[in-house]
């Protein structure tokens, strides 16, 4: 072989051999630094905010209706949200409402949602299942004020 074919080949190898580590740089850099999550409406490479939604007029909710949600037991114990009108997606995935991190919940894992004057729980096809209580959840059923939803590791409850 000539040496400038040994020659490329080398500098082949050594172009290959870099191409590994720094692939190899760029997987250790996100399992410690995880994923990037954006704001909702925002996209990659814009710089433009835009201006935050005025306040919704305070609506007065019927007397014994919950007005929030809190986690009582779990990685995120003490968290709570605040129930309007749509439904709270729970999951791991960053998109949902209230993220999970819990080995033990899906991606998708439940929904809570409001429908004729009360609130539901409804399972999304998640490997664990949603329990209400000690009762495994499949279709949407409905949650009083106080009882425990337990999804993985993590217990949740409507409360006033």
């Amino acid at each position: 072989m000539s040496e400038l074919i040994v020659t490329l080949l080398r500098v082949g190898y050594l172009a290959l051999l870099w191409l590994l580590v720094l692939s190899a740089i760029g997987v250790l850099r996100r399992d410690v630094f995880g994923t990037r999550v954006l704001a909702r409406g925002s996209v990659l490479g814009t710089s433009k905010r835009r201006p935050a939604p005025a306040p919704a007029p305070a609506q007065q909710r019927p007397k014994g209706t919950p007005s929030q949600l809190r986690v009582t037991a779990g990685p995120l114990n003490g968290t709570t949200l605040q129930l309007g009108s749509t439904a709270v997606l729970i999951g791991r995935a960053p998109g949902c409402t209230l993220v999970l991190e819990d080995d033990y919940s899906s991606g998708r894992h439940a929904r809570i949602f409001p429908g004729e004057g009360r609130w539901w729980v409804e399972d999304l096809g998640s490997r664990n299942g949603t329990y209400l209580g000690s009762t495994r959840v499949g279709e949407a059923v409905p949650v009083g004020v106080g009882t425990p939803i337990r999804i993985g590791q993590t217990v949740i409850e409507l409360q006033r």
